[in-house]
């Protein structure tokens, strides 16, 4: 079986290329969505195993795709990780509060982020402050 399938919903470019470069090295099959509505309709289609987003994105914000994401039966499953620049303690909270199953700080931690992205598929962790 081979690694598993992620859903990048990225609107910055330069992170996209990075992060997507990250994981395929790692084996991971990336699927890239540059807006929310894309990003949705991408996880419906795709059924990745995880989903990555950008919380500010330039239609719909990741809270939103994450709640739409989670009130559905057939995605409501998928760990879905919020990847942003918003650290502080409240916007961790309402990511929390919007269903998000773990967080991952901007800027990337480009060594780490394969070892999170691996103990989230495993559920070994739900929150990360990396």
């Amino acid at each position: 079986m081979g690694k598993a399938k992620i859903l990048y919903i990225e609107d910055n470019l330069d992170n996209m290329i990075l992060v997507k470069r990250i994981l395929e090295i790692e084996g991971y099959e990336v699927i890239q969505a540059e807006t929310g509505e894309e990003g949705l309709a991408k996880a419906f289609e795709s059924h990745p195993d995880i989903v990555i987003t950008d919380i500010n994105l330039p239609d719909i914000d990741g809270y939103t795709i994450t709640t739409k994401l989670k009130q559905d039966q057939g995605t409501a499953h998928i760990p879905i990780i919020a990847m942003t620049a918003n650290v502080m303690k409240k916007d961790k909270q309402t990511v929390f509060e919007a269903g998000c199953d773990g967080y991952i700080s901007k800027p990337i931690d480009v060594d780490e982020l394969p070892i999170q992205i691996e103990n989230f598929l495993k559920g070994n962790i739900k929150w990360n402050s990396q």
